[in-house]
């Protein structure tokens, strides 16, 4: 999710490959209700990786430090919590 318009996520997205769409928030209403900003004109929102449960309830949220490896080191970790010990 950014606070870009749909139409620069989409071509962001494209540019990228990825396989997903980017959300917008545009006007900041789900940054203001997750507590991420206080205001509506905040430029930007904080890097932050929402985890989804298959319920569509958010499972985890994580301060997001790196974001070249985040993905992977969240996708080996929950790949280690499945193995059957």
């Amino acid at each position: 999710m950014s606070f870009d318009s749909p139409k620069a996520n989409a071509a962001f997205a494209a540019k990228n490959d990825f396989p997903f769409q980017l959300l917008s928030d545009t006007e900041r209403s789900l940054a203001l209700a997750l507590g991420l900003v206080d205001s509506t004109s905040a430029w930007w929102a904080p890097r932050m990786t929402f985890l989804v449960g298959p319920d569509g309830v958010i499972t985890e949220v994580i301060d997001t430090d790196n974001v070249r490896t985040q993905a992977a080191e969240i996708l080996n970790r929950e790949s280690a919590r499945r193995v059957p010990r």
